[in-house]
């Protein structure tokens, strides 16, 4: 379902931790501040049913009352992360048993197994009393499922049989199975069904395809226990949206799986405000941000948004200087957010969450964090209407997959090379650039866009490599990079010179490689530059390619680094090691001028630049997330979205500061 409205600002609320009399003055304060939505009752479980089958709608009927009466919209977040005691009491089933065999108990969260008999039939029946009794309050607008999916790891006897049955619909036979996953290494074949289980230990000695394999039915699980909730909700309340917050990147769960069914994707984003994240914070964020836009290609919400020094279970995290909440906030719109709820209206005075701050302190005062947020909601208000619609065009996309993140981390390939981290490398070096970039699944169309970089294409199948070659025979530029074509989709290696399915559209063959790890090697550039490189190294054959750069030490010193080859109307790099980030903004920057991308340009640290557009026009986010002010050039001068003055060409930036200019040309 579509959910086009005007970009609006919104907090988390739980009146049921709260006494009521205070319900009627935070929704009057919350909406004379300019919030227009507030997320409820995705921990409440307690409280809606108190006892088996014996529910208690009067408070929460009070309270949503209350937030409509004020004009604001409800989402309502199922409470199916936390199963009350006395149901775990009743149907002890439902607590998942980890790798080590203990039992994850009740009294935190996410104490719940995905494939639990009792869970599934106990989560239906709340969300259909649920759903049924507020599908048509005219202040609900929408609806969250549980909260922050991710893998429990369970190994109870409710996964194992359901695994069993997930094998068992994937390969068909036994023998199948065995050759898919090579168990005839250390006498692991399998003469019967009821052999298979779940990695019992967890241990990382296990066949690595089983490991994948049980990886892959984890997130399948969360996606059927899910979609019980989606059909309940889409049946009783179907002009209602629904989504699902995300946390936490890089995730074990399968974000683009649990995300089909869903109208939008949501994420908890809480960017660290510590001095010594500066440097970090609003690159890791963006890249976050960028992920979540495409996990369904489209806008998302912000449903958690940082709004205090957050601390519970770690010692709390700095104050956010003035203008942190407001800058991070905006970088969230500036990067396809189409609603910002902050996590949470008041800091909470018991629970485990106690010192996790809101947007007001445990004094009830509202201070200088409430006032900044006050005079967000009011610049959000005033843009609102005319963001409504607008998404960002990039010509340049990341590609990014779980399961080559789960296969990387199931056997490492050499110390420091991880998966997410070197995307970051990728996605920084661009951000630095100003160069606006998508990150999609590696599955996702490739039609529109000029540059695609496709890191570590570790697992690879036919379809994958032929749709590559075609964007790159078709015109396009492709980055190819180390550890790229090693395995098929069953985790198994390819006997085959490297880069495997794609040596013949990259040139190159990989005729050795050197696990270089955390030592630096130098590879040096045609203009006789040299940089660090690290983590790896491979050793290229050349055919067709031509060298961009070449080793300048170790025993293949002067063979080829970075390689450059034709291939119909494109090209494709190969990225033989790892960089240091100077060189691959370097090397980027000459690709981007070559492909005439817009906006190409050094920034300052912490300044990103961001572009919206839209059916009323589009609209240029600068954004100065650094402690320190900053310099911008602008090409030609323009009007300020924010006050109506003229911008430009020069243009200041205190300490997180903003500035939205709208571009007419």
């Amino acid at each position: 379902m579509e959910f086009n409205r005007p970009v609006r600002m919104g907090v988390d609320y739980y009146p049921e931790h709260w006494d009521s009399a205070l319900w009627e003055q935070d929704a009057r304060l919350m909406a004379d501040s300019g919030v227009h939505i507030v997320r409820v009752g995705e921990f409440a479980w307690s409280r809606m049913e108190p006892a088996d089958g014996q529910f208690d709608w009067k408070w929460l009927d009070q309270a949503l009352d209350i937030l409509h009466c004020h004009g604001l919209e409800i989402i309502i977040g199922t409470p199916t992360m936390t199963p009350p005691r006395w149901l775990t009491e009743k149907c002890p089933d439902i607590l998942p048993i980890l790798p080590n065999g203990q039992r994850y108990h009740e009294g935190v969260r996410g104490h719940r197994c995905y494939n639990s008999p009792s869970m599934r039939t106990y989560s239906a029946r709340i969300v259909q009393k649920l759903s049924e009794r507020y599908a048509k309050h005219p202040g609900v607008v929408g609806w969250q499922t549980d909260n922050e999916f991710s893998f429990t790891d369970c190994q109870c006897s409710a996964c194992a049989d359901a695994f069993r049955e997930w094998v068992q619909a994937r390969y068909s036979t036994l023998e199948q199975v065995n050759q898919r996953w090579g168990t005839v290494v250390w006498s692991g074949e399998y003469s019967d069904w009821e052999q298979i289980t779940p990695p019992y230990g967890g241990s990382t000695f296990q066949n690595p395809s089983f490991l994948l394999d049980y990886s892959r039915f984890q997130s399948d699980s969360i996606v059927a226990f899910q979609q019980i909730q989606v059909d309940i909700i889409r049946r009783n309340c179907p002009d209602h949206v629904i989504t699902h917050n995300f946390h936490s990147y890089p995730q074990k769960a399968d974000q683009y799986k649990i995300a089909a069914e869903l109208d939008f994707a949501s994420f908890d984003y809480y960017p660290n405000p510590s001095p010594n994240k500066t440097e970090t914070a609003p690159y890791s964020g963006a890249l976050s941000l960028d992920l979540t836009r495409g996990i369904k290609r489209r806008n998302f919400w912000i449903m958690e948004q940082l709004s205090g020094p957050p601390g519970c279970w770690f010692p709390m995290w700095r104050a956010p200087r003035p203008g942190f909440l407001r800058a991070y906030s905006w970088q969230t719109i500036a990067r396809g957010a189409d609603a910002v709820v902050h996590f949470r209206w008041r800091s909470a005075a018991v629970g485990a969450e106690q010192f996790w701050h809101g947007l007001i302190d445990h004094s009830n005062v509202p201070g200088r964090r409430f006032k900044e947020f006050q005079q967000l909601c009011t610049e959000v208000n005033r843009l609102g209407e005319r963001l409504q619609g607008s998404t960002l065009d990039n010509e340049v996309a990341i590609l990014h997959s779980h399961e080559q993140l789960y296969a990387l981390n199931i056997q490492p390939q050499a110390e420091g090379l991880d998966y997410y981290e070197n995307i970051k490398v990728w996605h920084r070096a661009l951000t630095k650039l100003g160069i606006s970039t998508d990150v999609i699944h590696s599955s996702a169309s490739l039609d529109g866009y000029k540059i695609i970089i496709a890191p570590h294409l570790y697992l690879l199948d036919e379809a994958t490599a032929e749709r590559l070659q075609a964007f790159a025979a078709a015109g396009g530029t492709l980055i190819l990079t180390h550890r790229s074509g090693v395995k098929d989709d069953h985790n198994v290696c390819v006997m085959a010179p490297l880069p495997g399915l794609l040596s013949a559209c990259s040139g190159v063959r990989v005729t050795e490689y050197d696990p270089v790890g955390g030592d630096t090697i130098m590879i040096r550039d045609d203009q006789d530059n040299q940089y660090a490189a690290s983590q790896w190294a491979d050793v290229l054959e050349l055919d067709t390619a031509q060298p961009v750069a070449v080793y300048a030490d170790q025993f293949y010193a002067e063979s080829a680094a970075i390689t450059r080859n034709q291939w119909g109307e494109g090209e494709v790099y190969y990225i033989a090691t790892q960089p240091e980030e100077a060189y691959l903004r370097k090397l980027l920057r000459t690709i981007g001028d070559k492909r005439q991308l817009a906006g190409i340009e050094a920034l300052p640290d912490g300044v990103q630049i961001t572009t919206r557009t839209g059916p009323n026009g589009s609209f240029r986010f600068i954004l100065n997330l650094s402690p320190e002010p900053a310099s911008i050039q602008l090409n030609a001068t323009y009007t300020s979205a924010l006050d109506g003055t003229v911008k430009g060409p020069h243009l200041e930036l205190g300490a997180y500061d903003i500035e939205i200019i709208e571009i007419t040309e």
